[in-house]
């Protein structure tokens, strides 16, 4: 006989051979029987899975996986919401041989923590959550119903941000954060963030108005235009129509006037940024797809005296990674990030999933819902 209400994942059995049951029973003085209990945690969790390299419909799989346990300092979140970022789909889809025989895909997400692996985390158990990096370093992501991560990477959730909302943050949230403050203060500053209605250009926007800066967004096509204007861009240029350097010039009255540079193409936009970036001024990169190898105009730059920053969450420090948590969690705490969802996914919709996130149509974050 099971008792489900007592516990959705235990299962307590009544053993009618036992004298101690059937007195508890018959009295209403409880329901289990200490001395013959069967508590035995469901074994088995749902999950999006991959053996081998490929497109996505070709190698992701949706099944039961067995459930990941907490060692010590690590923490056991119930993942509420999953959400996919470009590596993601590039480590299942890329050359590079497989780290790992089975992979659980996906680094960010939200849900709530139900167990820890060590005494003093225990108070945490029951926390709203989200997370990152789930994946870096081991086999088993956030595209699953539990995942298991060492607890500095999970940070506390306001009761007002969704789960999804929180699966916005990881990755593109600490690229942008990283790429702003990394070399000081843009207090009064002109910032401009190529790419500006991304998943990192967008944080990258926000973060930059709350540093105090004036920021420059460049898109592609309207809608994107909408979006980096929603995110507090104070002016925003489309580079298929527009004339950069002259829209850059006009809104800072120079010749050049852009301190720090934002960048998500930086081989495709170095000869853009040459023409209006400040001497002694930032160049922040996480990307270059278009141009993996551009070649760098090394006397035009040294003659600005600029610094160039190369920006890769997973290898950046502890220190960086604790700033970049801390001014997230502040700007939720103050309701001052805005986060952009383009669609939602079931767990075995995953294959669709990734496959839009390669298309790069879409505009805002695709989140999985566990």
């Amino acid at each position: 006989m099971a008792y489900p209400w007592l516990y959705s994942e235990y299962t307590i059995t009544y053993d009618s051979t036992c004298s101690i049951c059937q007195y508890l029973l018959r009295s209403s003085l409880g329901f289990i029987c200490v001395a013959r209990q069967d508590t035995k945690r469901r074994m088995a969790m749902k999950a999006a899975w991959y053996t081998r390299k490929g497109n996505p419909k070709d190698v992701l799989q949706v099944g039961e996986l067995p459930d990941p346990t907490p060692g010590p300092g690590e923490l056991l979140v119930r993942v509420r919401a999953s959400g996919v970022n470009p590596s993601d789909t590039k480590n299942r889809g890329g050359p590079s041989p497989m780290a790992y025989a089975l992979v659980i895909p996906h680094q960010d997400g939200a849900g709530e923590v139900i167990g820890a692996g060590s005494p003093d985390l225990e108070h945490r158990i029951g926390q709203r959550v989200w997370f990152y990096e789930a994946q870096l370093g081991r086999p088993h992501g956030s595209a699953a119903e539990y995942v298991v991560l060492p607890a500095h990477q999970v940070q506390p959730l306001p009761d007002h941000v969704k789960f999804e909302e929180g699966a916005c943050l990881g990755v593109p949230a600490m690229t942008a954060h990283r790429s702003v403050f990394a070399d000081g203060s843009v207090t009064d500053q002109v910032v401009l963030v190529t790419g500006g209605a991304g998943a990192v250009g967008r944080y990258a926007i926000q973060f930059a108005k709350l540093g105090g800066a004036r920021v420059i967004a460049t898109v592609s096509r309207d809608a994107q235009a909408r979006s980096a204007k929603a995110a507090g861009a104070d002016l925003v240029l489309n580079r298929k129509t527009d004339d950069l350097v002259a829209g850059i010039r006009n809104f800072t009255g120079q010749a050049r006037g852009v301190d720090r540079v934002i960048d998500v193409a930086f081989g495709a936009n170095l000869d853009l940024v040459m023409q209006v970036l400040n001497p002694r001024g930032v160049i922040a990169t996480y990307a270059s797809d278009e141009k993996p190898e551009p070649a760098i105009p090394f006397w035009s730059l040294i003659m600005l005296d600029a610094t160039i920053r190369f920006v890769l969450v997973y290898v950046m420090d502890r220190a960086a990674h604790q700033a970049a948590a801390e001014a997230i969690n502040t700007a939720l705490e103050g309701k001052q990030l805005t986060h952009e969802i383009a669609q939602t996914y079931r767990l075995d919709e995953i294959p669709d999933m990734h496959r839009a996130q390669e298309s790069g149509a879409t505009i805002g974050k695709l989140i999985l819902q566990v």
